[in-house]
């Protein structure tokens, strides 16, 4: 992403894997400071352990931060296609179509359920 960002190529992270030993304070954090952009401070909040970030690149990066709960609706993010127009990215939609096409086996698996049990 950092290498991206450095070819003037916009990111948007949905991070929606909670910190882990690598990333205490999850992605944004690590490429921030990839970015030497560390010198401002920058916690996770533990309410909202999931990020959304639409990364503008350019001479200074800029970035649009969304922190959510486990559990909480994606909202829609921006993706920069050049430096000044986005689009808005449907994320909550396009989890819920992908979702529905899942195969039955994943979806219990994912849900917790043993695989094939009757519902």
């Amino acid at each position: 992403m950092v290498d991206a960002l450095d070819l003037s190529i916009h990111v948007l992270l949905v991070d929606l894997f909670p910190p882990g030993p690598h990333d205490a304070d999850g992605m944004h954090r690590v490429i921030r400071q990839r970015l030497e952009q560390s010198d401002e401070s920058y916690d996770l909040p533990p309410d909202g352990p999931l990020t959304l970030a639409a990364y503008r690149a350019g001479p200074q990066i800029e970035v649009y931060l969304q922190h959510l709960a486990v559990g909480a609706p994606l909202p829609e993010m921006a993706l920069f296609v050049r430096f000044d127009r986005y689009v808005n990215v449907p994320l909550e939609t396009t989890y819920q179509a992908a979702y529905r096409g899942t195969p039955a086996f994943w979806r219990d698996v994912l849900e917790g359920r043993k695989p094939g049990a009757l519902k």
